[in-house]
């Protein structure tokens, strides 16, 4: 695996924040252009039910998303807390323990930009009221993919170089 390290910001306390990229293959012809469909976005997907998560994340990653997958709030956390980029969070409103609207509101705090995509099959005023995108369960791989684009269409593009790869962020004291 081959990695490559960017400067993302300073702080005024000496913190450095870099932007690792772990990617497998070479670098994507045109990579200063902007991304094409999919191209190393990444997802972070919550979703309960096994076989809604592993069929949704096979549709994302099909059209070239980088899917990161949770069965509940508190494994989407710890992904979070150990330092993946999400582009966009694609959560089901109910889950065990922490609802999705929780688990969005917590990592807005993080990132205020942050798309959110609420997925139910309890009617779409629920997620609505929450303010946030919907997709009403069940969706065809058309509605999820055609929701996820036009919400990652509107938030803003923060990576350099396009690689075919999970992005980590990395803060350290200089």
């Amino acid at each position: 695996m081959n990695h490559s390290s960017t400067c993302e910001s300073a702080t005024a306390d000496g913190t450095l924040c870099l932007e690792i990229e772990e990617f497998g293959g070479e670098r994507r012809e045109g990579w200063n252009d902007s991304p094409s469909v999919g191209e190393s976005r990444s997802i972070l997907l919550v979703e309960d039910e096994t076989f809604v998560r592993e069929v949704a994340s096979e549709v994302l990653r099909a059209a070239g998303y980088q899917v990161l997958t949770a069965k509940n709030a508190a494994e989407a956390m710890q992904i979070y807390e150990n330092g993946f980029e999400i582009d966009l969070l694609l959560t089901d409103v109910v889950l065990p323990g922490e609802t999705g609207r929780v688990l969005a509101q917590r990592l807005r705090r993080a990132n205020p930009r942050l798309p959110v995509l609420l997925a139910t099959g309890y009617g779409e005023q629920m997620a609505r009221e929450a303010g946030e995108a919907c997709l009403a369960k069940p969706f065809s791989s058309e509605d999820l993919l055609g929701r996820v684009r036009q919400l990652l269409e509107k938030a803003p593009w923060r990576m350099g170089p396009l690689h075919a790869g999970l992005r980590r962020r990395v803060a350290c004291r200089i």
